[in-house]
């Protein structure tokens, strides 16, 4: 890379992402950000160019996640950026560094009314870490340094961050002397030590602990040896949330996964790592874990105290305090109540087992369409061990994390964000071209993005679309069935033809309504992928998401028996 010469601004913007090991981008052209796109072009940088650019943030969510890379995203400006408002929000609110790069009307012309000129850092501000208009070319490098470092989280929480030029800046050229190499030599990720002294008092409540659970989320995916060896040393039993999910394997002896409820109910210390006490995890409210002291580990304060303070709360990169806490804890004895956390694990086991028989024979239901565990039972027999699985929707979302026993997965997260299943499982087979990647998306999700399959065609992103077509948005019809006296509303849909749709782009399709075929037509579809498999399955299966009240929105909690404990609690 030579800075001998005056470059444009577009050409720094390359030079930039390529100095942070940016292989891909993933967007949709347009006139205002043409610059940078011939760029990229020019320096063999691919671009995955999409049908919708909302789909083109999901996707670099998706490639962040699954790599540990920075995610990029290139869209045009006006709608090309207020489509992408939702994906960032999720990228946001799921804690995932990805930069959008939205390109905006050149200076001259602000505001007079150019085309597409529309205030979108002021819209995107409230969904960011950064949202920025870089108007002047001598420090466009800056700033893009600045932005990237608040979406990868470099002394702050992870998350989005929106960068924009206006297109005659890009066209401007930067001299030499003006170009410093310090921003084209990225540093690696920092690494946060703890004080010692949280260090020894957290060992302390920990070795006092009778029955210790560790949790985890986002903060804690880089950590898989170090959390395993934290486990071994402490016997606390274990539960993961959808954020890190894989990160221990089910077969683990302290993982309990299948007792979630029983082991946040009788837990005296939780040690949280690296995750946002949400909703997903009751806020962390006494309700729902109500004997239990906390731990905090984390690197952003987010992770480390919102909602629920830890009796100890440690700021540090969560990999050094738990290999620190595992050396602490090895020189003193525990009080681990041995006889409950083996009592949970065998539960676990045995409730597993249960479950696991019992999908493979899932009878149909009152309509005669098959039942949605039909899939999962059909899916433990094909997917290799190091498959990517996507779930993507609301209802069949439940009976994916039943049903799903898998190390990589992804799903729609907190934010709820349903359409992501096509984007993700694009960025994950173009990034893991030799694993299977299987999407499993109910049919109402799968239509927010059914187009990005036409991607995947042109781009070769061998992966699997299973559409879970139940024609409903069922998680809701059941609601308004059970607790609206019957009156389902603008929540039901046709038993569309996804197969013949996804035909009419070249990809390999096939509808199954015969449980007895859906092995065969997953080998298939993995031997023909890209390819589409239209299941249709019944409405009539309750999900335990719908038996727990998740569509009803309780008042105080997302499920209903923790909304009324923390009645209870309040009252």
């Amino acid at each position: 890379m030579s800075t001998s010469s005056p470059r444009s601004v577009a050409e720094l913007v390359v030079d930039f992402l390529v100095a942070r090991n940016v292989d891909r981008v993933f967007g949709l052209q347009g006139g205002h950000i043409q610059p940078i796109w011939d760029q990229l072009g020019q320096r063999g940088v691919r671009i995955v160019d999409v049908r919708d650019e909302g789909a083109a943030v999901h996707m670099a969510h998706a490639h962040a996640v699954l790599t540990g890379q920075l995610g990029v995203s290139l869209v045009t400006a006006g709608p090309g950026v207020t489509n992408c408002v939702t994906a960032m929000a999720n990228a946001q609110l799921e804690r995932v560094p990805v930069l959008l790069i939205g390109g905006c009307a050149p200076r001259a012309q602000d505001d007079l009314g150019p085309l597409q000129g529309i205030a979108h850092t002021e819209i995107l501000q409230p969904v960011t870490q950064f949202s920025r208009t870089l108007r002047v070319a001598d420090n466009v490098l800056r700033d893009l340094d600045k932005a990237a470092s608040a979406a990868l989280g470099d002394g702050c929480t992870p998350g989005a961050a929106y960068a924009e030029i206006p297109t005659d800046v890009l066209r401007e050229t930067v001299p030499p002397g003006v170009i410093l190499e310090e921003y084209l030599s990225p540093r690696g990720p920092r690494l946060m030590y703890p004080d010692p002294t949280d260090i020894q008092r957290a060992a302390e409540v920990i070795g006092a602990a009778r029955r210790p659970l560790v949790m985890t989320g986002r903060g804690a995916m880089r950590t898989a040896g170090e959390l395993k060896r934290f486990l071994d040393a402490t016997r606390a039993v274990y539960l993961d949330t959808q954020e890190s999910r894989g990160l221990v394997s089910a077969d683990h002896a302290s993982f309990v996964g299948a007792v979630r409820a029983r082991a946040m109910q009788e837990a005296d210390l939780v040690i949280v790592i690296g995750r946002k006490l949400d909703y997903q995890t009751g806020y962390g409210s006494p309700a729902v874990f109500p004997k239990a002291r906390f731990i905090r580990i984390a690197d952003n304060w987010e992770e480390l105290r919102e909602n629920r303070r830890g009796a100890v709360e440690i700021l540090a990169s969560p990999v050094v305090a738990l290999a620190q806490l595992s050396e602490a804890i090895s020189e003193s004895p525990t009080s681990v109540d041995t006889a409950w956390a083996d009592t949970l694990r065998r539960e676990h086991e045995q409730r597993f087992a249960r479950y696991a028989d019992a999908i493979g024979g899932a009878p149909p239901g009152k309509d005669g369409h098959m039942h949605p565990n039909r899939i999962f039972a059909a899916l433990r027999e094909v997917l290799a061990p190091d498959a990517v699985v996507i779930a993507d929707g609301g209802d069949i979302l439940s009976f994916a994390r039943m049903g799903l026993n898998v190390s990589t997965y992804l799903d729609s997260g907190a934010f709820g964000c349903l359409g992501v299943g096509v984007p993700y499982g694009n960025a994950a087979a173009l990034a893991y071209p030799g694993r299977q990647v299987v999407v499993v998306s109910g049919d109402g999700a799968f239509g927010l993005n059914a187009m990005e399959i036409d991607s995947a065609k042109r781009h070769d992103a061998k992966a699997v679309f299973i559409v879970a077509n139940n024609a409903a948005w069922n998680i809701e019809r059941l609601d308004q069935e059970m607790n609206y006296g019957g009156r389902v509303i603008g929540t039901t849909l046709q038993y569309s033809d996804y197969a013949m749709m996804a035909r009419a782009f070249g990809l390999h399709a096939e509808r199954v309504t015969d449980p007895n075929e859906l092995s065969r037509a997953l080998r298939d579809a993995l031997a023909n992928a890209p390819a589409l498999l239209d299941i249709v399955i019944t409405q009539h299966a309750l999900s335990s998401d719908a038996g727990k009240g998740l569509g009803w929105v309780p008042d105080y909690q997302a499920l209903t028996a923790w909304d009324e404990a923390e009645r209870r609690r309040r009252s």
